[in-house]
């Protein structure tokens, strides 16, 4: 891969902001990050994406309709999700939903299939926990199918059965891109080899060096299942801001809240400043200046020959001004830099 192909994105799981001492509304906040996939674009990143969480604070829960939403506001970026929780999803409408997408942002949309970290989309729409793999695996099927088939007939135990359906509007021949979200499970690294899929790398905490085990997997996976090598990007967290002091200053202020309340409710670490200020050392925070973070970038990239990264730019209450500051850096001066440091020393992919 030439460094020149190298693509920097940003992910979005729509929480609320801040403006001064004011918390921004629900709607406002929706608002904001059409306004913000708008500046992505103006700086020349390459993708914007947006989760899907059912969760106090956070306003992605109808993501194709924002994703159209940035599409009208944009003409170049490619728009696509950080995660599709498929299995509470009915495959049939998240179909019709992205083919729509598709259309509406000429050829733009892309998606990252996810089996769900967090879980409240399960119990929201009357799904069983027991039936975690069994939704995923069938679901992922049937998508596929209806991605690559001009017509389907399929049968399961998740949903009804389909006899030589025809969906409308067709995405592009083949479907869209479509990913497979992985925080750490083998199995999941093998599902996505098996299908010829993508794979983007969740690392939210440690060494990301740690998931290189996870790269061999799937290249050897790919091969073995007989698809041609395929893309590998990562999504982490971080703030860019002027200098060092600022970004870990301003990041620490909103990420310790979030983080201790993330400890309490699965266990994690407790979000002292020592483990703070290692994860943005050598772990998976991003926080820091352009160069700061466009020198671990290229790092992590060599290592895990990546060909993608993403930064999750949002976190509860973090100012607006900062959330923008970080995407105008990142276009402006990490990616370049990125592209600069990886053609000096190209990954391997």
């Amino acid at each position: 891969m030439a460094a020149t192909d190298f693509e920097l994105g940003l992910n979005s799981f729509g929480e609320v902001a801040t403006d001064g001492d004011r918390v921004l509304s629900d709607g406002e906040t929706v608002r904001l990050l059409v306004t913000e996939a708008r500046l992505a674009e103006s700086v020349g990143l390459d993708v914007f994406s947006l989760g899907e969480h059912y969760r106090e604070g956070h306003n992605d829960s109808a993501t194709p309709v924002l994703l159209a939403a940035a599409a009208t506001a944009t003409e170049r970026i490619r728009l696509g999700t950080s995660v599709t929780v498929l299995s509470t999803n009915d495959p049939v409408r998240l179909y019709h939903e992205f083919s729509t997408l598709d259309a509406v942002s000429n050829g733009r949309a892309q998606m990252v299939l996810g089996r769900a970290s967090a879980t409240e989309s399960f119990p929201l729409f009357g799904y069983d926990l027991t039936d975690y793999e069994r939704l995923f695996e069938e679901k992922l099927d049937l998508f596929l199918r209806l991605q690559r088939d001009e017509s389907v007939t399929w049968s399961g135990t998740v949903r009804s059965a389909l006899v030589d359906q025809r969906l409308h509007p067709r995405m592009r021949p083949g479907g869209i891109p479509t990913w497979i979200g992985v925080g750490g499970s083998p199995n999941s690294v093998v599902r996505a080899a098996r299908h010829g899929l993508p794979l983007m790398l969740a690392i939210i905490g440690g060494r990301p060096q740690r998931f290189g085990g996870h790269v061999d997997l799937y290249r050897k996976a790919l091969e073995q299942f007989g698809h041609t090598p395929q893309p590998i990007g990562q999504h982490s967290l971080g703030l860019v801001a002027d200098t060092d002091e600022e970004a870990v200053e301003t990041w620490w202020r909103y990420w310790q809240p979030v983080a201790a309340a993330l400890a309490r409710e699965r266990g994690f670490y407790k979000p002292d400043r020592a483990r703070y200020e290692a994860e943005i050392d050598h772990g998976a925070l991003f926080v820091g200046s352009p160069e700061t973070v466009a020198q671990k970038i290229a790092g992590v990239a060599r290592d895990l020959r990546l060909s993608r990264f993403d930064l999750k730019y949002d976190i509860m209450h973090l100012p607006r001004d900062a959330r923008a500051r970080t995407i105008e850096l990142l276009g402006s001066e990490v990616a370049p830099r990125v592209r600069e440091l990886l053609a000096k020393e190209p990954t391997h992919v």
